[in-house]
């Protein structure tokens, strides 16, 4: 029961967290077809993923905390619902530029922000990815 009270705690913490910058990203961005406050989230969630992933390998992170951070905050803070709404929304305005670059931004930017925030925390602790 545990677990579950503490995925649900992140996940909250995430959904809120994610509603915050989402909106504030897009707000700034002046876009009012290109999802960049989505896409942000994703890209700062797929580098934070991998920071932690690396501090879970050099500290023995305990099990609810990293249910915590990892399903909970993370789950709740990344977006892939909403990305594949606004890349149907893109489809149905036949913007198929945007699409693409959103898929393609998303995609292999995450993979890249994820293995960054690895490389980072592992040079940053002397540990080799």
């Amino acid at each position: 029961m545990a677990e579950l009270f503490m995925i649900a705690l992140g996940g909250s913490i995430g959904a809120l967290s994610r509603y915050a910058m989402a909106g504030w990203v897009q707000n700034i961005s002046q876009s009012g077809e290109f999802p960049y406050g989505t896409l942000s989230v994703n890209l700062l969630g797929a580098f934070v993923i991998g920071v932690l992933w690396a501090l879970s390998e050099r500290f023995m992170i305990p099990l609810h905390i990293r249910e915590f951070l990892f399903a909970g905050l993370l789950g709740g803070f990344t977006t892939f619902s909403t990305f594949c709404l606004e890349n149907l929304n893109l489809i149905r305005i036949n913007d198929w530029k945007l699409v693409v670059v959103n898929i393609g931004i998303s995609n292999i930017g995450g993979i890249f922000f994820a293995a960054f925030g690895f490389i980072i925390a592992g040079y940053l602790l002397n540990i080799k990815g």
